[in-house]
This record gives structure tokens, sequence and C-alpha cells, in this order.
């Protein structure tokens, strides 16, 4: 059991956030505002003491690194978080949309919670993009398919992201191009679908910043992935990350306001 990799040292950089403590996960419902927690129940005692405290960290420095205000990891409260339930066969970690639920598998879950986070905000700020999007959508696939924006200056930067991301022009990215090229060789639609490339341009994005945190990130720039062009690269990269931060910051600045 010492040897999972929940047990492994994630590296990060950050602030102490926890002033030398222990959390637990009933903080973490506290300080977030996430709608539920669910621990499975295989997951020993010191296993969620280690679970928490790696999601308290990699929580809170993905908050600085938005800066945004913790009701924003939470999506207003309306997302919940599973760990070491069971999951899905042959995944690590996946967002379910039914239940709004972002699950971590216990011993091969870290590295994919930035990942996984943005999946849970393309399905949550869809509604408020988007005229006429489905409950089960995505804010990626919606741009793609063209559906009418709701005005507000915050969504047209956030469409702005989107339009950056997929296209170059009037044509695909080559971010697109590299990832359309790469399912026609394996046979699948999977790398390609709108959702995957902008939770992966996000969990680039999220890499990049000073602040470091293995558990919430890992593999964008030294992977199988990244070497064969399954993250944005080069100028393109840095213009992605610049974009959603802006937006983020943009977000945080009008949630603050709004605050008594």
């Amino acid at each position: 059991m010492s040897g999972s990799r929940l047990h492994r040292p994630y590296f990060r950089n950050g602030p102490d956030h926890r002033d030398g403590q222990d959390v637990g996960f009933a903080d973490i419902v506290r300080t977030f505002g996430f709608r539920t927690i669910s621990i499975g129940r295989w997951v020993s005692k010191a296993e969620q003491q280690l679970a928490a405290n790696l999601f308290f960290d990699a929580l809170c420095d993905l908050m600085s690194i938005l800066a945004v205000p913790e009701q924003v990891i939470s999506l207003n409260g309306t997302l919940s978080l599973a760990f070491g339930t069971g999951g899905r066969k042959h995944s690590s970690a996946h967002y379910e949309s039914t239940s709004r639920t972002l699950a971590l598998a216990k011993n091969a879950g870290g590295g994919a919670l930035a990942h996984e986070w943005f999946h849970a905000f393309d399905h949550y700020i869809c509604a408020r993009l988007f005229r006429n999007a489905k409950p089960q959508g995505f804010a990626s696939d919606c741009w793609l398919r063209h559906l009418p924006v709701v005005e507000h200056p915050l969504n047209q930067r956030l469409a702005d992201c989107f339009r950056l991301m997929f296209l170059h022009g009037q044509e695909g990215s080559d971010y697109l191009k590299r990832a359309v090229s790469i399912d026609k060789k394996l046979q699948i639609f999977y790398y390609a679908q709108p959702q995957e490339l902008a939770a992966r341009a996000f969990e680039a994005l999220v890499q990049d910043q000073p602040v470091k945190n293995a558990f919430l990130v890992q593999g964008t720039k030294q992977s199988q992935e990244a070497e064969v062009g399954l993250y944005p690269m080069g100028q393109h990269r840095d213009d992605i990350a610049k974009a959603w931060l802006g937006y983020f910051h943009l977000l945080g600045l009008a949630l603050d306001q709004r605050s008594p």
C-alpha cells in the first residue's frame, strides 16, 4: 500500500495554506463550498488524511493561480468531489456531468485535478454562456456549434478564449489540427473533442505558472502526450494562457465587487 502513487511525494512550491496543520475533507467542503464529498470504502483513515491535504493545497493553489474566490472553485456550490470511489474502468479521473461530480482514483488520480476541474467548469458555464444550451452541454462544444452567446462582457471574453484555442483566422488552429491527425492515426475521436482540447489547454496554462503543484497538474511538458503535440505549443500556448488568465482575473474582480 505504501508504494501507491498517493504516497509518493507531489512537488509543489506554493505557500503553506494549512499553517502546517492537517485538514479533513470536511474542511474542504467548508472552505470552498462543495456540494458533497464522497470517499471510497477502501480508502483508509491515513489515506484520507493524506488525500485531504493534497486536495486542499491543490485547490488553494488553483484559486491563487486563477485569482478567483473560493466559490469559483466549487462552481457556486454545484460541484461534488469523489475520491477512491471506483469510477470508470481504465480512468484515473473523470468528471460525471449528470451528477456534477469530479472523481479521482485513489492511486492514480494525482496530476489530473486541473484537467477534470476544467471539464466541470466547461459544463457549468455552458448554460450561462449560450442561449438554448442543453443541460448536459459543454461550452467548448457549444462554441464550435455556433450557439448564440448571452450578451455580457465576461461572456465575450470567454468566447474569445475558445476562438483562440480552436481557430487561427478562419482555419483550425495547429493545436486542433494535431489532435485531429492523432485521432485519425489511432482511429478514434477523443483528443480532438472540444472538451478534451479545452481541458488540455487549461492544464498547460496551469502548469506554466510560477506556482507548481504536481497533484494539481503534471505532464503537459514532459510526457508522451506532450511530445506528440497534444498540448498547445510555443506562442499559441502563451496566448491561450494570457487569454484564460485574463478572463478568470476579471471574473474574480466581478465577484469581489458583488461581495458585501
